[in-house]
């Protein structure tokens, strides 16, 4: 995994989104660039498609309410639409050892809205690893924000 840089987020805040509310509709897309090493996050009712490239490296997630408890859902997309079993186990490899850093850098660059909701930092993380290769589509538990601060 990389090492966090505060200094090498970038959080922009779109769609109405305050820095401490709402936390439904809450949207993020995170984004990168592999050549200066930043990270881009957008915080919006919606998800921010014109930031994503075609080789769909970007994670997408939001709050979502279950009856009364919320669970924080990350969208991966494994495949990069070429349907080449090595490619999509290759991404998934990279997705995974990148993930704590992307969680990482979404807890610091919507920290106002943990420090408002403090709650917040023990919600499920539901992580959705999307493809067509069923040994690579799964859903699992990442524990909670509290583990990413």
């Amino acid at each position: 995994m990389s090492e966090f840089k505060p200094d090498k987020l970038f959080v922009e805040f779109n769609n109405g989104i305050s820095l401490t509310a709402p936390v439904t509709p809450r949207l993020y897309t995170l984004t990168h660039s592999d050549t200066a090493g930043e990270l881009f996050l957008s915080i919006g009712k919606h998800y921010a498609w014109d930031k994503i490239n075609p080789m769909r490296n970007e994670v997408l997630a939001e709050w979502r309410v279950n009856g009364d408890h919320l669970h924080y859902c990350v969208y991966l997309y494994i495949d990069q639409g070429e349907h080449d079993l090595h490619v999509s186990e290759k991404r998934n490899e990279i997705f995974r050892r990148e993930l704590p850093l992307a969680l990482t850098a979404i807890r610091y660059g919507d920290r106002l809205l943990f420090n408002a909701h403090p709650k917040l930092d023990y919600a499920p993380i539901i992580i959705n690893f999307m493809s067509t290769y069923p040994q690579l589509s799964r859903q699992e538990n990442w524990g909670t924000f509290y583990s990413y601060t």
